[in-house]
C-alpha cells in the first residue's frame, strides 16, 4: 500500500495522484487539500490551525510531544504502508520545516520510503547504491545526516564522487549535475538526504 501525507505547510501546487494511495490529512492541511479536490481518506492532528473537526478525524490534544506530520506517519506505519510522499511540508515555519524533513530519517529507520515534495525539489534519504533515471541535465544535491557519508563508484555526475567523504557540516555535495540518461552512485557508508531540484 501506498501512502499521502498533507502537512500545514506551502500547499503543492502541482498535481497530486492519489488513486490506490491512502491520504492522511494534518489539520489546515484540509484547506488547500480541499481547493485541490482532495478527498482524505482521514485527518490528523489537534485542529488548531483548521479551527473547526471535520468528519473522519482522529483529535489530538493540543499540548503533545508529537507533531501532527509525525503522528500522520505513525497512523500510516501502523497500517502498513511502506512508501509515502509527503506534500505541504515547506514554507512558513522553518522550524516546522527542519522537522518535517526529519520525517524522512525516521521513515528510513521504519523500513518505509518516504519523498518530501515541494513545488521545486523532491528530496528523500538515500544510502547503499542509489540509481539515477531520467535526470539528465537536473540539479542534485547530497547533504549528509550521520556523522559522515561515503561516496564511491559515481556515474554520469559532473563532479565525480570516488572515495569522497562529506561530514556533517560541509557544503561540498551541493549543486551537482546529472549528466547521463542513468547516473548513480554508491553511499558505501552512513547516508544522506539527496534533493532533486525540479525548479531553478
Amino acid at each position: 500500500m501506498k501512502g499521502i501525507i498533507l502537512l500545514n505547510g506551502e500547499p503543492y501546487s502541482g498535481e497530486i495522484e492519489t488513486a490506490g494511495k491512502f491520504v492522511v490529512c494534518c489539520d489546515g492541511a484540509l484547506l488547500w487539500a480541499t481547493k485541490k479536490g482532495i478527498r482524505p481518506d482521514i485527518c490528523v492532528g489537534d485542529f488548531d490551525s483548521l479551527g473547526y473537526v471535520p468528519e473522519n478525524a482522529e483529535v489530538y490534544p493540543a499540548e503533545k510531544n508529537l507533531t501532527d506530520g509525525e503522528i500522520a506517519l505513525d497512523y500510516l506505519d501502523k497500517k502498513g504502508v511502506k512508501d509515502i510522499e509527503i506534500y505541504g511540508g515547506a514554507g512558513k515555519r522553518e522550524d516546522h520545516f527542519f522537522g518535517n524533513v526529519n520525517l524522512l530519517i525516521k521513515a528510513k529507520e521504519r523500513g518505509i520510503n518516504a519523498v518530501f515534495k515541494t513545488d521545486y525539489t523532491d528530496f528523500y534519504v538515500v544510502c547503499g547504491k542509489v540509481s539515477l533515471s531520467g535526470l539528465k541535465g537536473v540539479t542534485v544535491s547530497l547533504v549528509p545526516v550521520s556523522d559522515a557519508m561515503h561516496i564511491n563508484n559515481s556515474v554520469g555526475l559532473k563532479y565525480a564522487a570516488n572515495g569522497l567523504v562529506i561530514r556533517q557540516g560541509d557544503s561540498r555535495g551541493l549543486s551537482n549535475v546529472v549528466t547521463e540518461d542513468k547516473a548513480s552512485f554508491e553511499i558505501t557508508e552512513g547516508r544522506g538526504i539527496l534533493f532533486i531540484v525540479r525548479q531553478l
